[in-house]
């Protein structure tokens, strides 16, 4: 049987690369403009949106995969049955981190959106203290207790928890924890993941057009040309910033991570004309002083261990 770890890249050095920066600015900017493509959206349903984007992200993955010619390690994964376990329930979490993420698109709740992208940082940091018994320094505690009382002032405004925000960011967060027991490529590992939703998806929109209540080919063409296209919005950021990762130093990832959510926020604020009322006044704030407390601890950190 072939080892499935013998098929994944070597590991790259520890520099920053234009290649590498290219990559991972274009992913960025892709997924902060990606709520103007879901908005036009916005009357079909969110499972059935989140469908389409498995559906047409398999071509889309398939292709490029092929061009690289990295379909070794997928072929052995589909042979592994732990790594199959492990990929079922990567693909289920990102399934449901779609599903919200459309959904808050949708409902008007983008700010919502930016806010779970935002705090995600602080919650993997707490993730790894959990789970992984990984000791905390002290800004990095101040950090999350500033993230956790933000989300405290939005739920004494609003009288409910913001769980489009919760729910991005804790889906996200054991997405990528459990992502990391993949020992595959992350692009195999993302066409892995929608071939396993694949066959759901598909029975999904048949019921759908089954029942007449289906949007793909039925209503305007518009509806089924964004519907296809929802593959390439979903598959090309997910591998432009696989791959931008590769020639990225850590410290620049974390950096570059706080500009999708920024996007979004502004996308929400200037384009959507959501409310941004005084208690977001308080939240955004302390969101951004957490995570500017956070960046600076890291990257002495960093410094200290070079």
């Amino acid at each position: 049987m072939t080892d499935v770890k013998s098929t994944a890249p070597a590991k790259p050095e520890n520099v920053d690369t234009p290649r590498g920066l290219a990559f991972a600015v274009s992913a960025y900017f892709l997924w902060g403009f990606l709520p103007l493509y879901l908005k036009a959206l916005d009357h079909i349903p969110p499972v059935e949106v989140v469908a389409h984007r498995i559906v047409w992200s398999v071509p889309v993955a398939g292709v490029v995969l092929i061009a690289i010619r990295r379909t070794g390690a997928l072929r052995a994964a589909l042979r592994e049955p732990k790594m199959l376990v492990m990929a079922f329930v990567t693909a289920a979490l990102i399934s449901v981190n779609w599903s919200i993420y459309v959904w808050a698109i949708a409902s008007g709740r983008t700010l919502d959106a930016a806010l779970g992208y935002y705090i995600n940082p602080l919650f993997s940091i707490a993730l790894g203290a959990v789970l992984l018994g990984e000791r905390l320094s002290r800004a990095q505690g101040v950090a999350i207790v500033l993230a956790a009382a933000a989300v405290a002032v939005l739920t004494l405004d609003a009288g409910v928890v913001p769980w489009a925000a919760v729910g991005l960011t804790v889906t996200w967060g054991f997405y990528a924890f459990f992502k990391k027991s993949l020992p595959i490529g992350p692009n195999q590992g993302f066409l892995l993941e929608v071939l396993i939703l694949l066959l759901p998806a598909l029975g999904y929109i048949a019921w759908l057009a089954a029942d007449g209540r289906g949007h793909f080919l039925t209503g305007p063409a518009l509806d089924t040309w964004l519907l296809l296209g929802c593959g390439l919005v979903t598959a090309i950021p997910l591998m432009l910033y696989a791959n931008g990762a590769k020639g990225l130093r850590l410290g620049t990832i974390a950096m570059l991570q706080y500009l999708a959510p920024t996007m979004i926020f502004l996308v929400a604020v200037f384009v959507f004309r959501e409310p941004f009322g005084a208690a977001r006044a308080i939240t955004f704030p302390m969101i951004w002083a957490a995570l500017a407390i956070y960046s600076i601890s890291m990257l002495r950190q960093m410094r200290a261990r070079r």
